[in-house]
């Protein structure tokens, strides 16, 4: 498959991390955090270029040993717990335009989900040059359906969530949950409509639960630490 679109991969890694201290450079069976989404992009046959938006020298020099480009360092006010992925997104795509390069499609990948692949950023890409949608992002199943959930009220009674029956666990519809790994999105829904995802036009690829996992705590990365090495 040809595209026929320039592709830049940016890959967010701040290095602010408050739960997991140091979390984007952190080992993870020997590789640091950041390692697994740059090696995922770098597989791809379709992205012209991969680069790491980071405010951490640390950071950046773990990126670069694992082959992504750093061309800047991201500015303080877009290294805080309140900038919006949004904003570091538009920010790389506007360096690069000042400079007169213009890239097509846009592709996200979260270093802190380190099962993603490169199968997952090519089925991404794929999927959204065949289903000419705006964008493609990676979801993966969920366990409890809706269906199954309760609310605990004031009083401390059980809520049915959704007032519908509970079924059997094979019979219900099979949902799914956004990975957080890959977003694919073109140019435009990003600059001029200010979203990572147009969530009226966008497709999905699945990813297994056991490579889903996004670390956020301690806990996150040691189950994540412990599939990997499983799988």
């Amino acid at each position: 498959m040809h595209t026929n679109k320039k592709i830049l991969c940016i890959i967010p890694a701040r290095g602010g991390s408050k739960r997991l201290p140091g979390k984007n450079i952190k080992l993870l069976n020997g590789i640091p955090l950041v390692g697994y989404a740059i090696r995922a992009a770098k597989g791809s046959q379709y992205i012209d270029k991969v680069i790491v938006s980071t405010d951490d020298e640390a950071i950046a020099r773990d990126a670069r040993e694992q082959g992504a480009e750093v061309p800047f360092m991201r500015p303080a006010e877009l290294a805080t717990d309140t900038a919006t992925t949004l904003s570091v997104l538009q920010h790389a795509v506007t360096f690069f335009e000042e400079k007169g390069e213009q890239f097509d499609l846009i592709v996200l990948i979260q270093p802190t989900v380190p099962g993603v692949e490169t199968r997952d950023v090519d089925a991404a890409i794929e999927k959204f040059a065949s289903t000419g949608v705006n964008s493609c992002i990676t979801v993966s199943p969920i366990v409890d359906p809706p269906e199954w959930m309760y609310r605990i009220d004031a009083e401390g009674r059980l809520q049915k969530y959704v007032d519908v029956p509970a079924g059997r666990g094979q019979d219900v519809e099979k949902l799914y949950r956004v990975s957080g790994a890959v977003y694919v999105t073109v140019r435009d829904t990003l600059m001029k409509e200010n979203k990572i995802v147009d969530n009226n036009n966008c497709a999905g690829v699945i990813m297994p639960r056991e490579r889903s996992i996004d670390i956020d705590t301690p806990l996150d990365f040691l189950m994540a630490e412990t599939l990997m090495k499983s799988v």
